[in-house]
């Protein structure tokens, strides 16, 4: 099945929404001592590189 751009711009949508879920877990797992600072920032580091791919993503979808 081939999702059109409509459905395509709404998975953006909702990978955008998951990726502000994650940043929030990644949050609460060092406040609650189950990673280090260094872990988090490692994995902070990679999910705000994927958030800025998936907003640029989105932004090009607006675009067209």
């Amino acid at each position: 099945m081939r999702l059109n751009s409509r459905e395509f711009r709404q998975f953006v949508g909702i990978a955008r929404g998951s990726a502000a879920e994650v940043r929030y877990q990644l949050l609460l797992a060092k406040d609650l001592g189950y990673i280090t600072k260094k872990v988090y920032d490692e994995l902070r580091s990679g999910y705000d590189r994927v958030g800025r791919m998936l907003t640029r993503l989105a932004q090009s979808l607006d675009h067209e």
